[in-house]
């Protein structure tokens, strides 16, 4: 037998050469998009309230964009930070703030940040986890201070476990 003879055989070969996840539901630990626009809302609000345009990323447990918004005139490189400092919090699971501080000259993971595409190791990003303490992605802001970042990124998160 001839194994293009059987479409179905095939793409599956296929993709599993390609590493495609055929048939791969979301998996259980997984923020689901209305908690990811729940986390992104509130975060937003709380921008508002300090007076902050801000970017604001919110990543799944795989650590793929799930929501994102950029406030009206918040900075444009403000968009890849966000993504980024998201992402950084979910590949750890660690506050970024606290990754940067590992992450200083001598320190154990000293130049970390050039690995995955680059790396943020500066505070904004969070782990978001459920009711049960299972982290199921992240949340990274950008556009003001580290100290206002790192806030808003707190209400995102707390906003899930209400």
């Amino acid at each position: 037998m001839n194994l293009f003879e059987r479409p179905k055989i095939c793409i599956i070969v296929l993709g599993l050469i390609l590493g495609f996840n055929i048939g791969q539901a979301q998996i259980a630990h997984d923020i689901t998009h209305d908690d990811a626009f729940k986390a992104l809302l509130a975060a937003k609000q709380k921008a508002e309230d300090s007076n902050v345009l801000v970017n604001i990323a919110v990543v799944d447990a795989g650590a793929n964009l799930k929501a994102f918004i950029r406030m009206d005139e918040s900075f444009l490189g403000s968009i890849d930070v966000a993504i980024k400092k998201a992402k950084t919090a979910r590949y750890f699971d660690i506050d970024t703030g606290e990754l940067g501080e590992l992450t200083q000259p001598g320190g154990v993971i000293y130049n970390i940040e050039l690995s995955n595409e680059g790396l943020i190791t500066f505070p904004g990003g969070l782990p978001i986890k459920n009711k049960e303490g299972k982290i199921i992605g992240a949340i990274g802001v950008s556009g003001g201070t580290i100290e206002q970042d790192r806030d808003i990124a707190k209400a995102g998160v707390q906003s899930i476990l209400k």
